[in-house]
């Protein structure tokens, strides 16, 4: 399969769809996976790690999705993004849809398959995708409150 990894567009988003790890498990496996040119950057991931496990590197956006059978990102499409969406794509991402009608919208005009990770279940019926981002908020919400109660933030 070949899969595909962009960088992320939305706002504040700095984290990357995958590691060098898990390029060269699938990789290994006989799958080809491009990455954009920077996408590990905001995770503190350099290209070389990515190139070193086995994935090809692209600056060329439009390609990349256009080439790719599998497209993982972290947050949903942004509306410049859409462009992107096709019938043949499998998107395999946080969506979010019941905020998003727009993006609910385009991915079914699309007919896109898409994967939420926050349904992704276990048997035992567990959400393995969503529950570790859910407790890392939890940990930061403490620390993001404190940081809004300072002075500068308009806390007394």
């Amino acid at each position: 399969m070949r899969i595909g990894v962009p960088t992320e567009i939305k706002d504040n988003e700095f984290r990357v769809a995958i590691t060098p790890a898990g390029v060269h498990a699938l990789t290994r496996r006989g799958h080809t996976v491009t990455v954009q040119t920077g996408a590990g950057q905001g995770a503190s991931i350099p290209d070389a790690e990515y190139t070193a496990a086995g994935a090809a590197l692209t600056d060329d956006v439009p390609a990349l999705w256009a080439d790719s059978e599998l497209v993982l990102k972290v947050k949903e499409p942004v509306a410049r993004e859409y462009q992107y969406l096709r019938p043949d794509l499998l998107l395999f991402t946080y969506l979010h849809l019941a905020a998003d009608r727009a993006l609910t919208e385009e991915l079914l005009a699309k007919q896109v398959t898409a994967i939420a990770y926050e349904t992704v279940e276990t048997d035992a019926g567990a959400l393995p995708l969503l529950a570790p981002m859910s407790e890392i908020a939890g940990r930061l919400a403490a620390q993001v409150g404190a940081d809004a109660l300072l002075r500068p933030h308009g806390g007394a």
